[in-house]
């Protein structure tokens, strides 16, 4: 299991550890939310410290299609439904903001991009609604697209009903471009901690980062950790964490180099990879889909398993050559959640809920906290940063929350009542297999991984949520709020601050 993006990618060393020293902004994370709000800010002439547990692009944003788009599926339809013209054209906004930040700094940093065609269609009947409303929540929030005309569809990578276009987007490499800018970054002074677990976040008396290596002080922090560490204003309960697999084959035919997403179930996504992409010799298509809530609705293997079966029935495709998964969170308002943490006395930066489009919704979120932090008053600081900001809570939101949330409930009851039926001691998991036992009533996953097996408390340290076990990646992943461990238990992602107890 690895991206594409990732086969060729060295990152870059990072700066040896300073415990105990102060920096104007510590930001925890090295995805694209972390690297352009540091690049941002010690371009400004501030003193910035990225703190990453893994490596540079180490979980969505080192995973996902590489897809800079401002048509994004049936967003702009479904947040128009619900919201006024005037958010949704904020939202579009903010988004042609992060496109125009990511492509200048991709041209400024010699990383290789290629103009392309997004296209959303439809492959039922049911889709053509979709794709009717978001052309014109598209047009209405002042973008060029227009509908595909029948020669359009007929030469398309897959058969549609109909579909919406926009032109001028940009496809790339997103690991090529995030170590691009990691090096950018430590070239202009600032400090890289690669390898550095934060343990806890402290805002009274002073900002403090705990990690595993020792402490760092910092006048703000910024949490760039796809989902907040923290539970001040209990984000975690406001957006849902979805997983999404991707494919690449080689490419053994003609298919268009558009960048196509299905507006209606299942969803897939299609997008080729050419020698100007800068991802390595030959070209390659990547088929996406199979996006689920974490850890709910059975095998991961069978969903990829699916995926591959309809790319090869419907695309001209070779050998397998790689396969990944990528978490994102989707906020139940539809738009990223950005700007101060509750409770954090405005000490603490935070963003998350892209809903898989952080190609662009990154950099504009970046631009927003940079601008914060920078003390930039708020007559000059962009219209859609104030729009976005104080934007109110509608019925549907809130039906969507609750919607979630008794989900959420309905999980943690079937996971409990299920690991405590379960009969102990089980039998040793074959090779790549888990299971849940239970122990003096307590959840126990047992997996067996490299010919090793162990077992860990099943039980997420984050509200205590039943984990289930990931047939594809060998992970434990719970249901409730999306936090995903090792077999050994130790976090990979998610709001759960800590690893799994071990128990044997």
């Amino acid at each position: 299991m690895q991206s594409l993006w990732k086969q060729d990618a060295a990152g870059p060393a990072g700066s040896p550890f300073d415990a105990g020293r102060r920096h104007d902004v510590v930001v925890i994370g090295a995805g694209l939310t972390g690297l352009a709000t540091a690049l941002e800010l010690v371009r400004s002439g501030m003193d910035v410290a990225i703190v990453e547990r893994g490596g540079v692009g180490e979980l969505a944003s080192g995973s996902n299609t590489g897809k800079i788009s401002l048509l994004q599926g049936t967003t702009l339809g479904t947040l128009r439904e619900h919201h006024p013209a005037s958010l949704v054209r904020a939202y579009v906004d903010a988004n042609r903001d992060g496109f125009d930040w990511i492509t200048r700094a991709a041209d400024e940093l010699g990383v290789p991009t290629t103009v392309r065609t997004a296209v959303t269609y439809a492959q039922e009947r049911d889709g053509v609604d979709a794709v009717s409303a978001e052309f014109d929540a598209a047009r209405q929030a002042g973008l060029p697209v227009r509908l595909a005309d029948p020669g359009e569809l007929a030469a398309a990578a897959v058969p549609a009903l109909g579909a919406v276009l926009l032109e001028g987007q940009r496809a790339v490499d997103p690991m090529r471009l995030l170590v691009a800018l990691a090096e950018a970054f430590v070239a202009a002074g600032g400090s890289l901690y690669l390898g550095a677990n934060v343990t806890g976040v402290h805002v009274f008396p002073r900002p403090r980062v705990e990690t595993e290596q020792g402490p760092l002080r910092a006048g703000r922090v910024v949490l760039a950790t796809g989902t907040p560490i923290l539970d001040r204003g209990l984000y975690f309960a406001k957006v849902s964490g979805m997983r999404s697999a991707c494919v690449a084959f080689e490419l053994a035919g003609e298919v268009p180099d558009d960048m196509y997403l299905s507006a209606d179930a299942p969803t897939r996504s299609i997008r080729t990879v050419r020698a100007g992409d800068g991802a390595g010799a030959g070209d390659r298509i990547i088929v996406g889909g199979a996006g689920h809530p974490v850890g709910r609705g059975g095998s991961e293997r069978g969903r990829f398993d699916d995926l591959v079966a309809w790319a090869r029935e419907n695309l001209p495709v070779g050998a397998e050559t790689h396969r990944w998964s990528a978490q994102d969170y989707t906020s139940h308002n539809l738009v990223p959640f950005v700007g101060a943490l509750p409770r954090s006395l405005g000490r603490v930066r935070f963003a998350t809920g892209y809903a898989k489009w952080g190609l662009t919704n990154a950099p504009a979120a970046a631009l927003r906290i940079a601008s914060e932090l920078r003390g930039e008053k708020m007559r000059d600081r962009r219209k859609w940063m104030t729009t976005i900001g104080t934007r109110l809570t509608v019925p549907a939101d809130l039906a969507r929350g609750a919607a979630e949330n008794a989900k959420v409930g309905a999980a943690a009851a079937r996971g409990w009542a299920a690991a405590t039926a379960r009969p102990t001691p089980v039998r040793q998991p074959a090779e790549g297999q888990g299971e849940i036992a239970q122990r003096r009533g307590m959840p126990v996953g047992v997996a067996t991984v490299d010919g090793r097996t162990r077992a860990v408390s099943a039980v997420c340290p984050h509200l205590g949520g039943v984990l289930e076990w990931n047939d594809l990646e060998c992970t434990w992943d719970c249901p409730l709020h999306a936090s995903r461990f090792t077999a050994d238990g130790d976090r990979i992602e998610g709001p759960a601050a800590r690893d799994l107890r071990r128990l044997s």
